[in-house]
């Protein structure tokens, strides 16, 4: 017996909303205990409308505001020039998560500023003790330094420190504030230095801050490498979608997409464009170091 085109798409989607339903129980009944603390952060939706917020330098509400009003300008376009529902729907959420990719971009650019400036933090230290400051008062130099990032946690460490007079307790409060690979280096090696005492201190620091500097000169390289994965995973994404909406500016066209059959094709391009997007995003996907002195 031969199965009619609707019993047909009966079948997929409910086989696809079965296999949704399974993997979002999956993470209920098998957790893993970072992997799900991980998954949390990542997919805790006010977190991140408030993080990319903050990163844009506007309110939540003004955030999500303005991720309403694009998603109806890119909807409203797209049905005004293709006259498909299901492609325009594509398109608003498409046009609603553009706040969300700029905020992103903007935070990857500054992790890599804020990678860059550790070495000048090293040469500041080593300055600062060669000058007769004992580590304490190098360390609250810092304070003055150009990097609000680098300097305001240092700020704090200069009012914990004279409020306690407790360099171990500071330090570490300082290495929670500035909660970075680098930071924790540094703070270490002036807690050994301060432990053990001696003149070797500027030389451990110089060691370090070359270590650094070629530690970041190489992650640079490695990023310009992979970039062009990055680059082609966003054309062969895009490409396809605009030949959709040229396509469906012809009324025939148009006329077949909104069909069930349409429908259906646009929402199978949809899944397997993100997939292969993400497939080519962890491919070019450089992981950040861990804390391993945190």
């Amino acid at each position: 017996m031969r199965l009619s085109t609707l019993e047909i798409i009966g079948i997929f989607l409910g086989a696809t909303a079965g296999l949704g339903i399974f993997l979002m129980l999956s993470a209920k009944f098998w957790p893993r205990a970072e992997r799900a603390a991980r998954v949390r952060k990542q997919w805790s939706v006010l977190a991140n409308i408030n993080e990319s917020a903050h990163q844009l330098g506007m309110k939540p509400s003004v955030f999500v505001a303005l991720a309403f009003v694009l998603a109806v300008i890119g909807g409203t376009l797209s049905w005004a020039i293709t006259g498909v529902a299901v492609l325009s729907i594509v398109l608003a959420g498409t046009a609603a998560a553009l706040p969300l990719v700029l905020a992103a971009s903007r935070r990857a650019a500054a992790r890599r500023a804020l990678r860059n400036q550790w070495p000048d933090v090293v040469d500041a230290l080593i300055s600062a003790i060669r000058s007769g400051a004992n580590i304490p008062d190098a360390v609250i130099s810092l304070a003055g330094f150009s990097v609000k990032a680098i300097s305001t946690p240092a700020a704090l460490f200069a009012r914990g420190y004279k409020r306690s007079g407790n360099f171990e307790l500071a330090a570490l409060d300082l290495k929670a504030r500035w909660a970075n690979p680098n930071g924790d280096r540094i703070i270490e090696t002036l807690r050994l230095g301060r432990e053990l005492g001696g003149t070797e201190i500027t030389s451990v620091l110089g060691a370090l801050g070359s270590h650094l500097r070629a530690e970041s000169a190489l992650r640079q390289e490695v990023e310009a490498r992979q970039g062009w994965i990055r680059l082609a995973a966003r054309i062969g994404v895009m490409a396809p979608w605009i030949v959709l909406v040229l396509l469906s500016t012809r009324p025939e066209a148009a006329q077949a997409y909104n069909s069930a059959a349409g429908v259906l094709l646009i929402l199978v391009g949809l899944g397997v464009s993100v997939l292969a997007y993400r497939i080519m995003s962890a491919v070019g996907y450089l992981p950040d170091e861990k804390r391993w002195l945190a």
